[in-house]
């Protein structure tokens, strides 16, 4: 069962990326270590120019798909930081420790994104 769960997820994503307008999939490695456990590396790129690179350990608790480590990484033509997502646990002194947000010119608290969302906010920077 929990095999089928990652891979629901799996073409879920492939999915939502099908459906976004000027992406280009670079690398899509679906890697299922065992039943209940899986990696996911993703780059996308859009519209050529933009570059996201994901990166996954994920673990199916209670039927329910869940990143034990994460990293959302979105930059621009000239590899310039736009904003990361991760989980690094490297600002301890953040609210929402271990996970954060880097900005290019801070780090942020906030609450581990969805892939979904972070791929709709990459989207955002095409208009």
């Amino acid at each position: 069962m929990s095999r089928e769960t990652l891979l629901a997820y799996f073409d879920a994503i492939e999915q939502q990326l099908l459906a976004l307008p000027n992406f280009y999939v670079e690398q899509f490695t679906a890697t299922i270590l065992s039943p209940e456990r899986a990696n996911l590396k993703l780059r996308a790129r859009l519209q050529a120019k933009y570059l996201l690179a994901v990166s996954e350990a994920l673990r199916v608790i209670d039927g329910q798909v869940t990143q034990l480590d994460y990293r959302y990484h979105f930059q621009d033509e000239n590899n310039q930081l736009i904003f990361r997502y991760d989980s690094t646990p490297h600002f301890p002194d953040l609210a929402s420790f271990p996970h954060h947000k880097h900005l290019p010119e801070e780090v942020v608290a906030t609450d581990k994104p969805e892939l979904p969302q972070v791929l709709r906010e990459a989207s955002g920077y095409l208009r």
